[in-house]
Formats: C-alpha cells, sequence, structure tokens
C-alpha cells in the first residue's frame, strides 16, 4: 500500500496523509449490513466510567462479515473491495456460485476477479479456507478458529498474519502476531495468506478533530489534573506524582504490572508467552 501526502491548503493537512489501495466506493449491500447503538461511551451499566477517551464518533453501520467461511465447495469472485468503519482491516464483497453474497477480511494482494473457496481439498491458494490438518507446515494464515465452528478469532486485525509451524496428535502449534506460540485443534479453520491494508499504521490523520471522529476523546495527563480526578493530580508547577509507581486513575498499579488471570484455561495451550516489547 501506497502513502501519499495530500496538498497544504489547511494547518491540519500539513502532516495529513492517506493510504492509496484498490479500495472501490463502499456500497454497503442491505442485507449484509444493520445499525448498531454506541452510546455507552466507555462505561458501565451504573454509568460509571471505566475505559477512558472513548466516545462520539460519526454514526456506523455494520458490516456483517462471514468468520466461519462455512460456504462449503461453492466458488466465490470478489467483486468490490471496501472500508469498513468498525474494523482497521478491509473487507471483500463476494457474489458466490449459488447467488449468495457475503463479506470477507481482505487478504493481502487479492484483486477484483478473483476466486475464493472453503473446504478440505481445495487448493492451497490465498484467500481459500481450509481446516489446519489440511494446511502445509510453515504457511501463513489469518482468522483463524479457537474452537471449532465458532468463527475466526484469532489474525484478524490490518496487516495480521500468523504462521502454522507444526502440528502433533490432534493440534497444530501455530505463531501468533504477538509472538505467542500455542496450540490450536487441527479441526479448526484457518484462511491462507495475510490480512491487507498493512499501511494503515504509517496513515497520519494531521488533526484532533479526525480523531474525534472516530470515536476516541482527547487524552489528558494525569498530573495536570486536580487530586480529586486523578492520583497524579495536584502539586504547583511540574510537581512528581507523588507516588513511588504511576498509577491508574483509580489507584490500581501501571505501566508493566501483568493483569492476565492466574489459571485461566489456555494456560496449558501456550507453549511460549507473547514478546514483552509488543
Amino acid at each position: 500500500m501506497a502513502i501519499h501526502s495530500k496538498k497544504t491548503y489547511t494547518p491540519g493537512a500539513r502532516t495529513r496523509n492517506g493510504a492509496v489501495d484498490s479500495q472501490t466506493k463502499p456500497n454497503p449491500r442491505n442485507r449484509l449490513i444493520y445499525g448498531q447503538r454506541r452510546c455507552d461511551k466507555g462505561r458501565n451499566a451504573r454509568g460509571i466510567i471505566t475505559a477512558g477517551h472513548r466516545g462520539g464518533g460519526h454514526k456506523r453501520l455494520y458490516r456483517k462479515i462471514d468468520f466461519r467461511r462455512n460456504k462449503r465447495g461453492v466458488y466465490g469472485r470478489i467483486v468490490r473491495i471496501e472500508y469498513d468503519p468498525n474494523r482497521n482491516a478491509d473487507i471483500c464483497l463476494i457474489h458466490y456460485g449459488d447467488g449468495e453474497k457475503r463479506y470477507i477480511l481482505h487478504p493481502r494482494g487479492a484483486i477484483i476477479g478473483d476466486t475464493i473457496v472453503s473446504g478440505t481439498g481445495v487448493p492451497i491458494k490465498m484467500g481459500n479456507a481450509l481446516p489446519l490438518t489440511n494446511i502445509p507446515l510453515g504457511t501463513t494464515i489469518h482468522n483463524i478458529e479457537i474452537a471449532r465452528g465458532k468463527g475466526g478469532q484469532l489474525a484478524r486485525a490490518a496487516g495480521a498474519v500468523a504462521r502454522l509451524i507444526a502440528k502433533e496428535g490432534k493440534s497444530a502449534t501455530l505463531k501468533l502476531p504477538s509472538g505467542e506460540v500455542r496450540l490450536i485443534s487441527q479441526n479448526c479453520w484457518a484462511t491462507l495468506g495475510q490480512v491487507g491494508n498493512i499501511g494503515v499504521n504509517q496513515k497520519a490523520l494531521g488533526r484532533a478533530g479526525s480523531k474525534c471522529w472516530l470515536g476516541k476523546r482527547p487524552v489528558v495527563r494525569g498530573s495536570a489534573m486536580n487530586p480529586v480526578d486523578h492520583p497524579h493530580g495536584g502539586g504547583e508547577g511540574k510537581a512528581p506524582i507523588g507516588r513511588k509507581s504511576p498509577s491508574t486513575p483509580w489507584g490500581h498499579p501501571a505501566l508493566g504490572i501483568k493483569t492476565r488471570k492466574r489459571n485461566k484455561y489456555s494456560d496449558t495451550f501456550i507453549l511460549r508467552r507473547r514478546s514483552k516489547s509488543i
């Protein structure tokens, strides 16, 4: 994906750039979209903010994505490559041979006119979906199931890719995008290739207003607040936080404290933890 800068006609456009790809003009199908209510703004059931910096943003329609890829043996053709406001990856509109239409995640390198298919004996080709038992070792995959039939849950973000590195017994060993190495049942399905839109992290919005359109509110340092609002707040001038280590607005330790639950059910399937730098 190429990155281009627009002509500077306002101060906000000086650092703004956009991605150039093969997207077509969005034209979602009525049977594949539905409205969604987005009014929590980071609050829980009691109305208390538990996730900061959320709220506002442009209204969105949810695109129903086929994560299960359970249409077996029917070839489909990529008709459109569209933008999805609910994820950073692009999506493809697929027209199947029996007349059905579905959205899937856009595999990197797929263009309009390419064909895809799901099944146990389908070719090893980008965009096709197979069970892990039928995928050769070393193959790059995405949209990976954790439980058979539940649909892909791993490696779905833009540019995400996992690798099948071993098979033993009923389990397959995968290296995930985070660096974690874990076991997955060989009966689970995955899609071949890498998720497209890999240059999404190189896009610069240029101004705060563009960030607000995405539903992300401004971030304020805790040391700039009052003591009633944050444990780091208060003091005169550039005062230190007054604690041995940083904390969250609710007083819990921050920056490096592990929050994963102990004795989680999936601990036995994880062979190597994710990289600390990620």
